[in-house]
């Protein structure tokens, strides 16, 4: 696993072009079954929101752009360096499911980007969703919307 870890505050400029390097240099074709294909807008993953987060408070926090790492093609932001630290040493137990589209939406075979403001953790896996209306369709089903969703899973990224 390659981590590009920031060492200085990015801001303003040198931020746009960190991100626009990210871009370019991140891969355009699968080359594994156990890859992670990031939902970002901006190159950034989950809105700006802190992985860690979700795990450890109440309601999601945005991240810094003081403490931010680059993990499989996207930049991750986090709340605080301990945040950081966290994910460093296990990302795969804070990133979303489904490279944060919408779990949802991968289930019925569709893909749409997760909003970080409707989510739900499930057995300690993060779950993002497009809308609340779909986060209740989800919750409705939970079990085989999991299951659905695996089964779907990556391979739904080829339909669309």
């Amino acid at each position: 696993m390659l981590h590009l870890r920031l060492k200085h505050a990015l801001t303003g400029f040198g931020f746009a072009i960190f991100v626009g390097t990210a871009l370019a240099l991140s891969p355009a074709s699968r080359a594994q079954a156990d890859t992670i294909y990031i939902s970002m807008q901006d190159g950034i993953a989950i809105g700006g929101y802190d992985p860690v987060s979700f795990h450890t408070a109440d309601q999601p926090k945005k991240g810094a752009q003081d403490h931010a790492l680059m993990w499989k093609g996207a930049v991750w932001l986090f709340h605080t360096a301990h945040n950081q630290s966290r994910f460093e040493a296990n990302p795969r137990a804070y990133a979303p499911k489904f490279g944060g589209h919408c779990a949802y939406g991968i289930a019925r075979g569709r893909v749409f980007d997760g909003n970080p403001m409707t989510w739900e953790i499930v057995d300690g896996h993060l779950y993002l969703f497009h809308t609340p209306r779909v986060e209740a369709l989800w919750m409705a089903e939970r079990t085989h919307m999991i299951q659905t969703a695996h089964q779907a899973w990556p391979d739904v990224l080829d339909k669309d």
